[in-house]
């Protein structure tokens, strides 16, 4: 048997144009970003080449070791030349190699691998790795340049503040970036951000505040920079984490230009840093609340679809019974027709069995409709018959238990509904009602039915009963989600029964009074006959 499983060499070897890449991009990055060096050492206020490294690790594991390696020794010989002292430069290239490897394992034991830091854990989790594993790798780097005579004794502590600002800012501001850009998901999450005009809109206002920070403010201590946190927090609340990972990257890119065409000091150029590190994270979190809550929305809906759906079923366990009776009694009259060979009527029978099985799969498709999309199917039904419709299951409960359940005469008018839904809306508030009255020691026990066409055209139906009522905070708080009076209910009845009315053009609220009181005010259909239609 021959394997599929290819030899490590075998993978390594197809990544050598992957890594030739990297390797490119590591040094061109690292030479473009050689700023104000200290002791024209590698150290300065921008480092963002680490980031580069840090995703090749974080995605290949120790496959990607060497180029990482490779390519900081090669940066360091690229920027610095060949020193008098050309192995402590490699030493010192190849230690600070292994504190990005150690860096990027740290960073993978403690992040899931399909993480895009869109959640506020992952997001504080990553932040805090990198500040506190920089430290330790700005600590060792240096005390090895120390060690080796190429950093003066006198330099230490500066080399400390601008080697882990410089790494810090670059990697908490590209790396997101380049994190996204690494997987698929990412990518199509980044695209979908930027591809619209209200990108565009952002990006131009960034900007304009990068020229009125630095062109009015930049010789006045850059009092105005604090504009630059306008468009990121706009792209931040608007597109989430995505919005604000494009605005940050764009502001760095912005600054760091800004600051070359200034000719600003090194000084300068460090506090400048540390103003867009704070002015990215805050975009960040913006954009992972934002995220969050749009996923928690998401989840909500689909929640809310799947209560709406099992209330439904009671619905449609009622509408199939009749179809499904009606097909058990055909198929046993074709029997007894085949038996006595009438052809005929045999026929007759056969196109009823087909109607009713008609029927019973248009029930079953408008649930599977309403599941996977929300669809509703509008029919023309006049008020009463929906109303009796929907109360009739119900009058023989209110007999066993001793409740006087009543409805009222209805106007003689017509709705445009969903059926079935409407009837998921008044049997949810008939049972509450039934629960509030078998709950309640008041006598009698009363639950009626009543509507009233009110003067603007629409139709108010009323569900009332003899329990205790509303207070004004559960008026105020019962509609929403998972906010239920019952100890074993979801709290979800009362929320989906208003979102099926309010896709209706309608309203559906409660009343505070010393009896139970909600309502259903519906819009009435025109006179003229409307053909079902989807909505």
């Amino acid at each position: 048997m021959i394997s599929d499983v290819k030899h490590p060499v075998v993978g390594w070897l197809e990544r050598v144009p992957l890594f030739i890449a990297f390797i490119v991009l590591y040094v061109a990055v690292d030479v473009a970003s050689f700023i104000h060096p200290l002791h024209d050492l590698n150290i300065t206020p921008w480092n963002p080449a680490p980031a580069l490294g840090l995703v090749l690790v974080l995605r290949l594991g120790r496959v990607a070791w060497l180029p990482l390696a490779v390519a900081v020794l090669l940066s360091e010989l690229a920027v610095r030349g060949v020193s008098a002292a050309p192995l402590a430069s490699i030493l010192s290239a190849l230690i600070l190699a292994g504190g990005y490897v150690f860096l990027a394992t740290l960073l993978a034991s403690h992040l899931p691998r399909d993480t895009l830091l869109d959640d506020r854990r992952s997001l504080f989790t990553w932040l805090i790795v990198v500040i506190a594993g920089l430290l330790v790798v700005t600590c060792v780097y240096l005390f090895t340049l120390r060690a080796v005579g190429l950093l003066p004794k006198s330099g230490w502590w500066v080399g400390v503040e601008r080697f882990w600002v410089g790494d810090a800012v670059g990697i908490s501001v590209l790396m997101p970036l380049l994190w996204w850009l690494s997987c698929e998901r990412g990518r199509l999450l980044l695209w979908r951000a930027v591809a619209n005009l209200e990108s565009i809109a952002y990006l131009l206002l960034a900007l304009l505040a990068l020229w009125v920070a630095f062109g009015m403010g930049g010789h006045n201590g850059f009092k105005l920079f604090y504009l630059l946190f306008l468009p990121i927090v706009w792209a931040a609340a608007r597109q989430g984490m995505a919005g604000a990972i494009v605005c940050a990257a764009f502001l760095q890119v912005g600054v760091i230009v800004a600051v070359q065409v200034m000719q600003l000091s090194a000084v300068s150029l460090e506090e400048l840093q540390l103003l867009a590190l704070a002015m990215a994270l805050v975009g960040f979190f913006v954009g992972v609340v934002v995220d969050e809550q749009q996923r928690t929305g998401e989840e909500l809906r689909h929640s809310l679809r799947l209560a709406a759906a099992g209330e439904m079923a009671g619905a449609l366990a009622n509408e199939l019974s009749q179809p499904l009776t009606a097909l058990s009694a055909y198929a046993g009259a074709c029997e007894q027709l085949l038996e006595r060979g009438e052809g005929e009527q045999l026929k007759a029978a056969i196109h009823c069995v087909q109607r009713e099985s008609a029927r019973a799969g248009e029930v079953l498709l408008r649930l599977r409709d309403f599941f996977n999309t929300g669809a509703t199917r509008l029919e023309r039904i006049s008020l009463e018959a929906f109303v009796e419709s929907a109360v009739a299951p119900y009058r023989s409960r209110a007999e066993r238990s001793g409740i006087r359940l009543k409805t009222g005469s209805m106007p003689n008018v017509h709705l445009l509904v969903d059926r079935l839904q409407m009837e998921v809306v008044l049997r949810n508030l008939l049972s509450n009602a039934f629960d509030a009255v078998s709950d309640s020691p008041r006598q009698p026990r009363r639950i009626w039915v009543a509507a009233v066409l009110e003067a603007n055209g629409r139709i108010c139906l009323r569900v009332e009963d003899s329990g205790p009522g509303l207070s004004a905070r559960l008026a105020a708080s019962i509609f929403e989600p998972f906010q239920s009076t019952k100890s074993s209910g979801l709290g979800l009845g009362l929320s989906v029964s208003r979102a099926i009315v309010d896709i209706h053009g309608g309203r559906l609220w409660g009343e505070v009074a010393n009896h139970g009181v909600f309502k259903i005010e519906l819009p009435v259909a025109e006179a003229a006959t409307d053909p079902p239609a989807r909505v």
